[in-house]
């Protein structure tokens, strides 16, 4: 979900994001609907991510050619150290750290903030297409996309500025649902094929590998409640959000299941880890910062996101 670029694009986002960020098209669209101007949550005690689990992750996948393929949740968008400024992608985003943790042999990390299902098969600016990074003989290949086929950061953008209109009610679940039809659901079924297709691609060009498809964490409280200082929708937009990224979710977890993939939950284990609570405590940073891009997962995100995929390849 969103998710960010730095990879200049036609349809890209302005300058700053230099990287067309998925929800957080690396976070430009936020800044530009004046998140970058909010205030930071009141610092709590740091509590540490999820562990990320070892051994039998790495007898298993020892030796492999292991394959990273995604958007900006997947690349790290602004955590340090960011290696290619182009896809916004860090060094400590998950999928270096599953590497790490297995000891792959081989590693080839494309993730690139701003992707979207077409950017699998299609050139992203001066990137090529992600899958041209698989081998026959890759063993393992993670994969998150999706958000950005659904143009979260569009979504974000426009409810923070309908929030002006009714603070306490739900403009932008409004304006989304006004014909009848929910838009966003219809955004995802019509994504579903899409994440199949990639899915499909991924086994022809690499038949020994296990396939892992990485779900989004929580973006918002999975209580429904608001943090209109922190975040500034409108209040009963907060649940209506959620509800959008948990379809999102299912949908992805649907396609795993069809396709042959393993699913990774990382939206259970960010429940009260969301971009509401305090610094030390969210894994998600509400605006742009040091830490990470805006509507992004940060270091400790990531170190969680690591866990969940390390316990889909053990299974």
């Amino acid at each position: 979900m969103p998710l960010h670029r730095s990879v200049p694009r036609p349809t890209g986002l302005p300058p700053a994001a230099a990287v067309r960020r998925p929800l957080a098209r690396a976070g430009v669209p936020l800044a530009a609907a004046g998140l970058a101007a909010l205030a930071l949550a009141t610092p709590a005690t740091a509590r540490p991510a999820a562990p990320v689990p070892a051994g039998h992750a790495r007898a298993k996948a020892a030796g492999a050619h292991y394959v990273a393929l995604g958007d900006s949740y997947s690349a790290g968008a602004g955590i340090p150290d960011q290696v290619d400024v182009n896809c916004a992608r860090s060094n400590q985003n998950y999928p270096s750290l599953t590497a790490k943790t297995i000891g792959a042999a081989q590693v080839t990390d494309v993730t690139c903030s701003g992707a979207d299902t077409t950017d699998m098969t299609q050139r992203q600016g001066s990137a090529p297409p992600q899958l041209d990074a698989l081998r026959p003989d890759t063993t393992l290949v993670t994969l998150g996309i999706g958000g950005n086929d659904l143009d979260l950061t569009g979504v974000i953008t426009r409810c923070v500025l309908l929030a002006n209109l009714a603070p306490n009610g739900a403009p932008c679940k409004s304006s989304y649902t006004l014909l009848g039809t929910d838009e966003i659901r219809s955004r995802i079924n019509a994504t579903g094929p899409k994440i199949e297709a990639v899915l499909k691609e991924i086994h022809t060009r690499s038949p020994q590998a296990k396939v892992v498809l990485v779900g989004y964490p929580a973006i918002v409280p999975d209580d429904g409640s608001a943090c209109r200082d922190t975040i500034p929708f409108a209040k009963g937009d907060f649940a209506w959000f959620r509800d959008e990224e948990k379809a999102l979710n299912s949908m992805l977890a649907e396609q795993a299941a069809v396709y042959d993939a393993a699913y990774v939950d990382t939206y259970t284990p960010s429940v009260g880890h969301d971009a509401c609570k305090a610094d030390g405590v969210r894994w998600i940073e509400p605006k742009e910062s040091a830490a990470a891009a805006g509507f992004h997962p940060n270091a400790a995100g990531h170190r969680s996101m690591a866990g969940a995929v390390l316990g889909a390849i053990s299974r």
